[in-house]
């Protein structure tokens, strides 16, 4: 990809190139764009920082989970942008120009996985690789009108990749269609054996995260949809932890586990980190081990409670995110306020490990908002298959 034909500044564009030989496959004619956290033979690994990239050296293999979908056919078309180190959730890395959001220009991408989601927003790759660790697959997919799959923790390698919180990092990827990412699915997740997901519920405080009228207007229009399909939601019982003590345990175990990866690193050098991403990796530093593992205690606490929930064959339906994406040249406090109501939804995938869906079916504020599926352990290729019923019946609205 070149400067000439990204005109969503999707692609990172560093004058490296690498060329696969087209092999015949289920993915066969579908273009690929990979994340550039993602080792791709021949080419540097960037990670959204030019220290990093003027540091490394070109990757001597693909990462397995990338190699797997060349593989099946899919043509390499280019490595997109991240967010710095992957530890942002809007899409605006201060090293480089921004991805624009092909579905409404004048609101972020979101990020990490900014790139990936401008690039098939924009129709520029049919499939792009992305990851999650606090939502940077599920942000993006909503501000951009995409499908995405925070999958099932640890059910797809990430050897090749570089890691953030290895305990919450998450493979994904993106799709504008849903016969496409259930082709994907069948690649990289091993075989299911999960029942049909036949029931639902609804956490109140999650819903009760919706800023506005407008918000709440769409999201039980979304519900609407949801429930023709799957039936009425029930309200779940409260957890045992508050949402405030969920959010904080999730950002301490990642903010703990980011800076154990990347703080020596950081520390060698002035990194220049942009904004919020440098405060960040210092919240890290403050966190103590004691702390890092009472938090992880509160995690199995809470998985232990989700698993109970959900049982076999159940769904929490909820808002990917509160709203639309946040408009460009938002002020950082906002953009944080944003991120941090964003991240009390985001953080009960995360902390339970378990794998959540959010399908394009809304439209808020004249731009994309998502509604989500979250599932139990492995129930990742039923969750696509839900949502193929789902889209179904909203396109016959």
């Amino acid at each position: 990809m070149t400067a000439d034909t990204d005109s969503l500044n999707a692609f990172v564009q560093t004058g490296q190139t690498a060329v696969f030989a087209e092999k015949n496959g289920p993915l066969s004619g579908l273009r690929l764009a990979v994340k550039d956290i993602y080792a791709v033979a021949g080419m540097r690994t960037g990670c959204g920082n030019p220290d990093r990239l003027a540091e490394a050296s070109p990757e001597e293999r693909t990462a397995p989970a990338v190699q797997t979908m060349l593989d099946a056919g899919a043509r390499f078309v280019g490595k997109t942008q991240t967010d710095e180190l992957a530890f942002s959730l809007m899409g605006q890395n201060a090293h480089y120009p921004f991805p624009i959001n092909p579905k409404a220009p004048e609101r972020v991408t979101g990020g990490s996985s900014s790139g990936s989601a401008a690039a098939v927003a924009g129709g520029l790759a049919d499939i792009a690789i992305g990851s999650d660790t606090g939502g940077s697959i599920r942000a993006p997919a909503s501000f951009c009108g995409l499908i995405g799959l925070r999958t099932t923790q640890g059910r797809i390698s990430l050897e090749g990749a570089m890691k953030l919180a290895p305990s919450l990092d998450t493979f994904g990827w993106f799709a504008r269609d849903i016969d496409i990412y259930d082709k994907v699915a069948r690649l990289l997740l091993d075989d299911e054996k999960a029942p049909a997901l036949t029931r639902s519920v609804s956490i109140g405080w999650v819903d009760g995260l919706l800023p506005g009228d407008a918000e709440r207007t769409e999201y039980r229009r979304m519900g609407g949809i949801v429930a023709s399909v799957l039936g009425g939601s029930k309200a779940a019982k409260e957890f045992s932890a508050e949402p405030d003590r969920l959010y904080w345990a999730f950002r301490k175990i990642q903010a703990f586990e980011a800076w154990a990866e990347h703080g020596g690193w950081i520390s060698a050098g002035d990194r220049a980190l942009g904004p919020g991403v440098g405060d960040r990796f210092q919240f890290g530093a403050t966190v103590s081990r004691d702390d890092y593992e009472t938090e992880k205690a509160l995690r199995a606490a809470f998985r232990e409670e989700m698993a109970a929930l959900l049982g076999s064959d159940c769904v929490v339906v909820m808002p990917t995110v509160p709203s639309a994406a946040p408009s460009i040249g938002l002020p950082q406090d906002e953009l944080q306020a944003y991120r941090e109501r964003a991240l009390h939804m985001l953080c009960l995938s995360g902390l339970s490990g378990f794998p959540q869906i959010t399908l394009p079916l809304g439209t808020v504020h004249g731009a994309p908002f998502g509604i989500s599926l979250l599932g139990p352990a492995g129930s990742d290729l039923a969750l696509i298959d839900l949502g193929r019923r789902i889209l179904g019946a909203a396109a016959k609205e």
